[in-house]
């Protein structure tokens, strides 16, 4: 893998000497790309055009980053950020490259977690849109349009990730071809009309199981915590190292989203019925909801409590979107009307 890694790190070289100018649009393209981004931006904005689509998202997003946290515990992959020092092969012609304050991420890269999870959602939307673009217009250029930006998407996304020193172009590459598998075969099995105790069984199950395999990992003498250690010796400032950033913060938004997901269908089935300003009137408070609770600063100290906010905060995301919000704005629409 070394001839790899070098490869990939005049790769990153390269990009940032030659597009140094729309290093603000990588930056950005990055946060869209970010996992966290498909439960606070496009799980709400889809939910209000389609309530299945919505649903799809955000089952599809909680399913893609576990198994790409999983997969990263298991391939052990490098970060260029870090490794361009441990590997001792730059000391006499360092690269020329910077760090960014979204490069310090803790955890192993392989696969790329913003290309598998990116690629998995929005294929759930592209293929949604695509499907009924045909519909309405029964125009093959037309109802391609979608997977071309589709295409256009996973590039930009993978191209901002080598950029900013967070992965190798092979991680980048494996991460958008396993979230595009994961993405046809989830949207296909979204859980509609599920009891809350699926939802709770798969919320419990996934994280049991994470936790079995890593404290399995460490009996067999593997420290997972190696890449932690890493990424705080090697970024280039320490207030770049976000606990949200690691492992465990992955795996406890998508064990609360799911279990929300269960709640929020619990407590309203078929969700409200709102015409089209009522749900744009939903979707912007439902956004600024989430914005608010997203900015919530958590204690880092003790760990322990972080997770268990950090689950508890995306347990309430789903429910703010499909159930809070909306139900307010139905019962003031309904009052309005009967006046």
């Amino acid at each position: 893998m070394e001839a790899v890694h070098t490869q990939g790190i005049w790769v990153a070289e390269l990009l940032q000497q030659q597009t140094n100018n729309l290093e603000k649009y990588w930056l950005v393209i990055t946060h869209l790309g970010d996992p966290k981004a498909a439960f606070l931006l496009i799980f709400p904005f889809t939910y209000f055009v389609s309530k299945r689509t919505g649903v799809a998202v955000l089952w599809v997003a909680a399913i893609s980053e576990w198994l790409n946290l999983v997969f990263k515990w298991m391939l052990f992959g490098e970060r260029p950020f870090w490794w361009i020092g441990e590997s001792g092969l730059f000391v006499n012609t360092q690269p020329k490259v910077h760090q960014f304050p979204s490069t310090c991420e803790t955890g192993p890269g392989s696969p790329s977690g913003h290309a598998m999870v990116t690629a998995a959602v929005w294929w759930v939307v592209v293929s949604s849109l695509g499907t009924s673009l045909y519909a309405r217009t029964h125009s093959v250029m037309i109802s391609a349009t979608p997977y071309l930006l589709y295409v256009g998407m996973l590039v930009a996304v993978g191209i901002s990730r080598i950029f900013i020193l967070a992965h190798f172009p092979h991680q980048v590459i494996a991460g958008s071809i396993t979230g595009f598998i994961l993405g046809i075969v989830l949207s296909s099995r979204v859980p509609e009309g599920r009891p809350l105790l699926f939802f709770f069984s798969i919320s419990i199950g996934l994280l049991l199981s994470a936790l079995m395999l890593y404290a399995g990992l460490q009996q067999l003498g593997i420290d997972l915590s190696w890449s932690i250690a890493l990424a705080k010796k090697w970024c280039s400032h320490a207030e770049w190292i976000r606990l949200d950033t690691a492992p465990f913060s992955s795996l406890t938004r998508d064990c609360g989203a799911l279990l929300g997901l269960g709640l929020s269908q619990y407590w309203k089935p078929n969700g409200w019925p709102l015409p089209w300003a009522p749900r744009a009137l939903s979707l912007a408070i439902s956004s600024m909801g989430l914005y608010h609770v997203n900015r919530l600063p958590l204690p880092v100290q003790p760990q322990v409590l972080f997770y268990g906010l950090f689950f508890v905060k995306f347990v309430l995301v789903p429910q703010i979107v499909m159930v809070l919000v909306p139900g307010l704005v139905h019962l003031c629409t309904h009052k309005k009307k009967k006046d």
